[in-house]
Order: structure tokens, then sequence, then C-alpha cells
């Protein structure tokens, strides 16, 4: 999976130490990953249990609207749902 270098709206999900999801929108996602691994990244991530974080999904979009609703749905999933929703996409655990 090729990370873009520019700057757009993304969704992504990460897969956490702990084998847990963590689903998240930035604008960079080079950074946004390198502050998950550092304990900065959002409260989910902090504790060193679930760090480090790899990515496995991002997807890019339009606007920021489109990237938070993807973001909220994934969230809003059960943990079987939002592996089938990866598997729809060829990511496999």
């Amino acid at each position: 999976m090729e990370i873009p270098i520019k700057n757009g709206f993304y969704f992504y999900v990460l897969l956490c130490h702990d084998g847990s999801l963590y689903g998240g929108y930035t604008v960079n996602i080079i950074n946004r990953v390198t502050t998950h691994n550092s304990g900065n990244g959002a409260k989910y991530t902090k504790p060193s249990s679930r760090r480090p974080v790899q990515l496995l999904y991002f997807e890019q979009f339009e606007n920021q609207h489109d990237a938070l609703s993807a973001e909220y749905k994934f969230k809003h999933q059960s943990r079987q749902k939002k592996i089938e929703f990866l598997k729809l996409k060829n990511v496999s655990l």
C-alpha cells in the first residue's frame, strides 16, 4: 500500500497492537500514524498496550464531510462488521 504524501481528506483504519481496530480522519496520513505511534494521536491509541499501530486501510475523499462520515460509520459498527468492511476492500488482518 503506497501512502500518499500530499494532503487531502482521508478516512483510515489502524490495527492496534492489542488486535483492536481504530478508524480515524486526517488530512495527512503519514503524520497522523506517526502521532498515534508516539502516544499523542487519540485517547484510544494512547495506552502503550495499543501501540504500535499499523495502517491497514485508507480512502481519500473530495471533502472533509465525506471523510468524517466514513469515519463515523466505521466507528459505530461492531467488530465483525468492521472486519467485513475491510474484507470487501481486500484488506486482510
